[in-house]
């Protein structure tokens, strides 16, 4: 199974939550992770690419793997801070 993600990584759980509203009331997920995504992958909107299961840290590989797809989850905290991630497609299984 393998799945492709974007992610947004920011300090706060604060900072997270108020980034989530401003996607649900129409910012692009791509243009809030370019402007505040901690991680280097914010340059190209959060893009993750594609992974299987165990290459990311156990938080964030839960909800890749057994979330909705296509609907922004968050805010999920991990060692590396809080992350709002965007499923962008699951293969290998049956949705």
């Amino acid at each position: 199974m393998t799945c492709s993600a974007k992610h947004i990584l920011v300090e706060t759980e604060e900072a997270c939550l108020d980034l989530k509203k401003q996607i649900e009331e129409g910012t692009s997920f791509d243009d809030a992770a370019k402007q505040n995504s901690k991680c280097p992958s914010g340059q190209r909107g959060g893009d993750l690419g594609q992974f299987q299961p165990g290459m990311m840290v156990a938080e964030f590989d839960k909800v890749c793997f057994t979330e909705e797809v296509g609907k922004v989850h968050g805010p999920i905290q991990t060692q590396f801070g809080y992350h709002l991630i965007l499923i962008t497609e699951r293969n290998g299984k049956a949705e």
